[in-house]
C-alpha cells in the first residue's frame, strides 16, 4: 500500500520546498518515497504540480487519476484545476487565497462584467467529489508566524494531523530545520504549529486525525 499525494501551486510557492522537507523526513523514519514533479513557467504565475508517493510497494512516481489520498492545493484554483487526481472522498488541504493569472486580470480590464471565479465557487465545485475539505488562510497564519513566505511550511503542519499521513511529526519538524534558512526556523516552526492547529479545528471531525495539536 502507498500513501499518495498530489501537491499543486503556482511557481514561487515553495512546492519544491515541501518536496524536500518530506522526502527527507521519509530518510529519516526509513520509508521509500518517490515524486514526479512538473514545473510551470513561475515568472509568469504558471501552474507546478507534484506528484509523490510513500510507500514500500511504490515503483512509479506518478499518480493514476483517482489514486490520491490528499490534495494540496497552495492556490484554490489549483486544487480545481487538478481535483481528477483525488481519490472519492479523498481528502483536499486547500488554501483559501486566489493568485489571478495575469491572462485574466487583462480579459477582467477590458470587459468589466467579467467575474473571476470565487473561493466559495471552488469549494462548491470540490465538495461535489469529497466533503473532506480543510480551507485553509495560509497567508494569515504565515503572518501570525513573523514570516509571511512560510505558506508552504502551515501546510505541512495541516499535514501532518492526519493519521493516514506515515510520517511522524518530530521527523518533519527536524527536515523542517534543516532545509530552510537558519534565521527562520523558529518563524517556519511556528508556522507548522498554526497550520497544524488549523487542520485539527476543522478537519479532524471530517477524517481520522493523530490526537493532539
Amino acid at each position: 500500500m502507498s500513501f499518495n499525494m498530489f501537491m499543486s501551486g503556482v511557481g514561487g510557492q515553495g512546492l519544491v520546498l515541501i518536496t524536500s522537507i518530506i522526502g527527507n523526513a521519509c530518510v529519516r523514519s526509513g520509508k521509500k518515497a518517490v515524486t514526479g514533479e512538473m514545473h510551470g513557467l513561475s515568472q509568469r504565475s504558471g501552474t507546478v504540480s507534484i506528484h509523490m508517493r510513500i510507500g514500500e510497494d511504490v515503483f512509479s512516481p506518478l499518480i493514476p487519476y483517482g489514486k490520491a489520498d490528499v490534495l494540496i492545493g497552495l492556490e484554490a484554483t489549483e486544487a480545481l484545476r487538478y481535483i481528477e487526481y483525488l481519490k472519492k472522498d479523498g481528502t483536499i488541504l486547500m488554501n483559501s487565497r486566489i493568485m489571478h493569472p495575469p491572462v485574466e486580470t487583462a480579459r477582467m480590464l477590458k470587459e468589466k462584467n467579467t467575474k473571476y471565479i470565487t473561493v466559495e465557487e471552488i469549494v462548491s465545485k470540490l465538495q461535489q467529489w469529497t466533503r473532506n475539505i480543510a480551507l485553509i488562510d495560509a497567508l494569515k497564519l504565515a503572518k501570525d508566524s513573523g514570516n509571511v513566505n512560510t505558506e508552504n511550511t502551515v501546510f505541512l503542519g495541516a499535514l501532518s494531523t492526519l493519521e493516514a499521513f506515515p510520517v511522524e511529526e518530530k521527523h518533519l519538524r527536524e527536515s523542517i530545520s534543516e532545509s530552510v534558512p537558519m534565521k527562520t526556523v523558529e518563524q517556519n516552526l511556528m508556522a507548522f504549529d498554526l497550520g497544524k492547529k488549523n487542520a485539527f479545528n476543522s478537519l479532524c471531525n471530517l477524517v481520522p486525525c493523530r490526537r493532539g495539536v
